[in-house]
């Protein structure tokens, strides 16, 4: 084994914005320079707006200033409160639960698909009851939640299905992008997405106008953005800020060849992965429908070894969500004491990374494909 002592391959790359430099730059005068000196919320954020909204084919699309402040946005407009309940899946980010919390709502916890690593339909159905209002799938990593089945159930059940596709953007299932399946979606651009930036920003997205006009007058603290000081509702603070709208505008028409980018190495990952089940590392499969190129996650049985042989190779690696939801100390108080979760516990024990972003080059996907073999291959039973 060839050990490094440097971190050849990183897994949160420093240099993504690079080739953007100037652009920024360009922007941060542009904007801070204009005789309208309106640096959030302006016309820029309103042409980013229906560029998403054109690309994704979407009836609204409203950008505010994290993918947790528009899961809060789309809870609020519903007017989510206390005596109400929102299903969540138990293993995955923070706000999924949170945000439920924030308005004093309580997150009830869905065990996962294996290999997905998404919200159990079948699980879900079980738990929804006279409190149910919402069920809040979340897709993770690369491949999508089960959205035909979860809206099938949500629509059987009367409740609003809110899609958590903050990870998913450049995902298409049945013909249909992820975040449009549900009553209403959202996406993050925090810098590591597929459509990141330098920066905090989300957007949400919808065909109901009503909830996407009360989303946009929450961002604004209530505000209908035509009379200011006017407050019609209690709002948050959510703006959209034009500096990297019109940053993001620029990046928009790379999207494209970035995430196809990604699917090529996603791709080569899972080729290189698929005959090691037996080995005790079980990969994404290759392709298909419902995928996104967002984070290459694999599931080892000797996480730990696998994630200390890697960095020994130089090759820098991530875990997600170690600890599920209902069992963190912020929100174990609100999950129920007959809550039983047993895969989500196997993937937050065995659930592995590895780098995915645009400019790897061939050499260092290769790389990071036979080390990974390296690992599993050698310890063959």
């Amino acid at each position: 084994m060839t050990v490094t002592t440097e971190r050849a391959i990183p897994f949160f790359p420093p240099d993504l914005f690079d080739g953007d430099r100037e652009t920024l730059l360009d922007a941060l005068y542009e904007v801070g320079t204009d005789p309208e000196q309106k640096f959030i919320l302006g016309r820029r954020t309103a042409r980013f707006e229906e560029a998403i909204r054109i690309r994704l084919g979407a009836g609204e699309a409203v950008a505010c200033s994290s993918g947790t402040s528009a899961l809060t946005l789309v809870l609020a407009a519903l007017d989510l409160g206390p005596g109400q309940e929102v299903i969540v899946p138990a293993f995955g980010c923070a706000p999924l639960a949170s945000t439920v919390l924030s308005l004093g709502a309580t997150p009830v916890f869905a065990d996962i698909v294996p290999r997905t690593m998404t919200m159990d339909p079948e699980h879900a159905r079980t738990l929804v009851g006279d409190r149910t209002r919402v069920l809040m799938p979340a897709h993770m990593f690369s491949v999508m939640a089960d959205m035909p089945r979860l809206r099938a159930l949500a629509d059987q059940a009367g409740v609003r299905l809110v899609e958590d596709a903050a990870l998913a953007q450049g995902g298409v299932l049945r013909g249909r992008p992820a975040g449009l399946w549900g009553d209403a979606g959202v996406y993050s651009f925090v810098q590591v997405k597929t459509f990141g930036m330098p920066g905090e920003g989300g957007v949400v997205l919808s065909e109901d106008t009503g909830l996407a006009d009360r989303v946009r007058m929450l961002r604004n603290h209530g505000q209908d953005g035509r009379n200011r000081f006017l407050h019609h509702r209690v709002g948050h603070n959510s703006r959209f800020d034009e500096v990297m709208a019109a940053f993001q505008l620029h990046r928009l028409a790379g999207l494209e060849e970035r995430l196809a980018r990604r699917t090529a190495i996603c791709s080569y990952y899972s080729e290189q992965f698929r005959d090691l089940a037996d080995a005790g590392i079980v990969a994404p499969p290759a392709g298909g429908d419902g995928r996104f190129p967002y984070v290459y996650t694999l599931l080892c049985e000797d996480r730990d070894g696998l994630r200390d042989h890697l960095a020994a190779e130089g090759i820098d690696t991530h875990v997600y969500y170690p600890r599920i939801l209902p069992e963190q100390p912020a929100f174990a108080p609100h999950a129920r004491s007959d809550g039983h979760w047993p895969r989500a516990r196997d993937a937050a024990r065995r659930n592995i990374s590895l780098p995915l972003y645009p400019h790897l080059t061939d050499a260092h996907v290769e790389h990071v494909a036979a080390a990974v073999r390296a690992f599993a291959l050698g310890r063959r039973p």
